[in-house]
């Protein structure tokens, strides 16, 4: 007779475990995109043996990898935002195209039965007298 509770037991339970597996998976993005401490530790290591111009020319080389990098979000986002816009677009012509073959669909009988009741009409007129 504890119905609800248990629902609300299971739901609890459910919850922690996906949470649990988007936190997991989250760092295991982060790591496979970022990478692990052991880059940080290559990037100090390539900076030890640098004088004050080789630390400003890989700043500067560290700045325009940024700034690619914004610029190629930009532009992914742009992307994004066109495919949305052809998305909707598409969706919108698909209903009247749909609309569009469904009074085709009702119409065609009457298309059918036009020529017919025509030639009725003939028959009728000239023979009917």
């Amino acid at each position: 007779m504890n119905r609800p509770q248990d629902i609300l037991t299971n739901l609890s339970s459910k919850s922690n475990q996906m949470a649990t597996t988007l936190n997991m998976s989250g760092f295991a993005n982060k790591d496979s995109l970022l990478g692990t401490d052991e880059k940080s530790d290559n990037v100090m290591n390539r900076t030890i043996g640098l004088d004050n111009h080789g630390l400003v020319s890989l700043q500067l080389q560290i700045i325009k990898v940024n700034k690619e990098l914004d610029l190629h979000t930009r532009l992914l986002d742009n992307i994004d935002q066109q495919v949305d816009s052809t998305n909707s677009n598409l969706q919108k012509v698909q209903k009247k195209l749909a609309m569009l073959n469904k009074r085709i669909k009702s119409g065609c009988s009457c298309l059918i039965l036009q020529p017919y009741a025509f030639l009725a009409y003939l028959i009728v007129f000239f023979f009917g007298h």
